[in-house]
Order: C-alpha cells, then structure tokens, then sequence
C-alpha cells in the first residue's frame, strides 16, 4: 500500500520532468542556442515585430491588428501550447504539498526558489502565465509566483546574450542588475502584502487539496484542467493581441529623433512598453530598430526593461489568481523600472 502510494507522486515526477525538458528543448533552450550564433555573427535576431523594417508602426486597422497577431502567433503558439501542458500538469501532476514547501511560505525563501526556476523557462510573460495559474492554484504564495513570472522574460538568460550581442554589454549589464531587483523586490514586496487572513485560507485550501484529492483517472483529469485553462484564457488573450496589434500607431506614435531623453518621453515610453505583447527577446530588435532611428538611450531603455516582464493580455490572464491589488502594484512598479533603466542609461552615457 505505501509502495503504491509513493510510486504514483514519483510517475508524476516524472512525467513532468520529462514533458518540462523535452518541451523547452524543443521550443526554447536548442532554438536560441542557434540564434546565440545568429546575434554573435550578424549582430541582430532580426527585424522589429513592432514595425518590421518600416520606419514607424503601421496605422491603426483590422489589417494591422491581423498582421501583428499572425506574425505574433507564429512566434509563440508553441510556447504557449507548453505553457498551457505545464500550467495542468503542476495541477495534477506534482504533489500540492511539495509546491507549499517550495514555493508557499511567505518569506524570501519562496521568492528566491520562484525566481531561479523561471531562469530556465524562458517564456514570454504570456507563455508563462498558465503556469504561474497553475502555481496559483496549487497554493504557491503571491511572492513566488510573481517572482516565477517575472523572471521568465526578464531574466532570461537567452534573451541577456543577444542583447550583449546586439546591443553591447552595457545594456545586458542595466538589464541584468534592475532585472534581478524587479524580480526578486517585487516577489517580496508582494508576500510582504499577505495578510494573516489569506495565509490562513491558503493554509485550508492547501489542506483541502492533501487531505482529500480528486479521485478518478489522471490523464482524465488533466485533460478537464488542460481544457478549461485553454477555454478561459485563450480568447481573451486573443483578442486583447488584436487590439494592441491595431493600436501599435497610437502606442508609438512617433519613433526618430524628435523622441530625446527627456522624462515625458521615458515614462511614455515606460507605459507603453509595459502595456504592450511581444515574443520572448522580442525587445532586443525593437530597440535596436529604435536606436537606430536616432530615439534617445532613456525612452529605448525603458522599453528594455518594460516590454518583457508582462503586458495587458498576461496581466488579464491572471485576473483570477492574483488580487487586482497585487497586479496594481506589480503595473506600477514595472513602469517605475523602466522609468529607472531609462534615467540610468542616460546618467551612464549609453
């Protein structure tokens, strides 16, 4: 009977282990290993998703929002089809006690385990957004699932090669230091807001979920969790990328060297990036189109420390797990990052 009882956690172990490798080989470790090169050699990954090889963004239309969801689309299905496998497979998979270990205390420890586990997942923050509902769910702390979050886009280690590569050191260095705060700050910050109220509820849920597990088939079970994850966050998020994909013209609305390092410009630049959804890396081409254009280093830096870490489809996608009070400071704290990485770029002379 214990034989039993143990052999079954130990299958879902590895079970995870093997789709969470296999996966990320596939989709992001082996890929960017050959873009490594690419970055190296050419200096760039390629062109600007937000406006290809134009000058600017196109204006706002149906055709505009359609060619940015279908090139976006193409960038991350995917990614997000691994995210969605992952996000109900730490639902039925793994043993909701060991996540409370892990990552359920409210203190840095939790913060610290969320953030390093996200460095080799290398999602977008929309890919990595049903995991983190899973993580949710399984009663892992707001901390450590924000730090999880964040850390996938923003402390990606791909993403910090090609912005040496392409950009120059200095930048992977900005972004690197104020990454590393943005995650790890913000994942405490968030556990610091914790009431002894939610602890407690989190506490019985976690006791809920041991004390009394689902019963019947597992594959049956993930399947049920795998599909009302899909139907719950695939179409919002759809057509929130729609939207943004139409309102690139009026989100950047110029783009030369009318835009200088003056403060207005670096926290227009802030919130826009902030509210804005690209692909993993996505923000390297973007500013080096940018720069290119003769934009100043302040408003380009804030776009390099904003356009990452989430966007209006990843926060809406986790509307259910997180409190609006939780997602509002996460909103303004990225915006002050980048208003940060922008005043440092200038005050260093990038």
């Amino acid at each position: 009977m214990n034989t039993t009882r143990k052999a079954k956690p130990m299958l879902g172990w590895m079970i995870f282990i093997l789709i969470a490798v296999l996966g990320l080989f596939y989709v992001k470790w082996f890929p960017y290993y050959q873009r490594a090169f690419v970055a190296a050699s050419h200096h760039s990954i390629g062109p600007s998703i937000l406006m290809g090889t134009a000058a600017s963004p196109p204006p706002p239309s149906l055709d505009a929002a359609l060619d940015y969801a279908w090139a976006y689309g193409k960038a991350i299905w995917k990614a997000m089809v691994l995210g969605l496998l992952l996000g109900s497979a730490v639902q039925v998979l793994l043993p909701p006690q060991w996540i409370a270990k892990a990552l359920g205390n409210t203190g840095f420890g939790s913060v610290a385990a969320g953030g390093l586990l996200a460095m080799p997942g290398m999602m977008c923050t929309c890919c990595a957004a049903p995991v983190v509902v899973g993580l949710r769910a399984r009663q892992s702390s707001s901390g450590a699932a924000i730090a999880f979050w964040l850390g996938n886009s923003v402390l990606n280690p791909a993403t910090l090669v090609f912005i040496g590569f392409v950009l120059g050191w200095n930048w992977t260095a900005l972004r690197l230091a104020l990454g590393i705060l943005m995650v790890f700050g913000l994942g405490f910050l968030v556990n610091r807001l914790i009431t002894t109220q939610e602890a407690g509820a989190a506490n019985a849920q976690l006791s809920r979920l041991i004390e009394d597990p689902e019963g019947g088939s597992t594959l049956a079970r993930w399947f049920k969790i795998l599909l009302q994850m899909a139907v719950r966050l695939i179409p919002e998020y759809v057509v929130l990328v729609l939207l943004l994909g139409a309102a690139r013209a009026w989100l950047f609305p110029q783009i030369g060297p009318d835009i200088g390092n003056n403060l207005a410009w670096i926290v227009a630049f802030a919130v826009a990036g902030t509210v804005f959804v690209i692909p993993t890396a996505g923000e390297v081409p973007i500013v080096q189109a940018m720069l290119t254009l003769g934009v100043g280093v302040g408003p380009a830096a804030a776009l390099l420390m904003t356009l990452p870490p989430i966007s209006v489809p990843s926060v809406a996608m986790l509307t259910r797990s997180f409190k609006p009070s939780v997602l509002g400071v996460v909103v303004v704290s990225v915006i002050a990052f980048g208003v940060a990485g922008g005043l440092l770029a200038i005050e260093l002379g990038f």
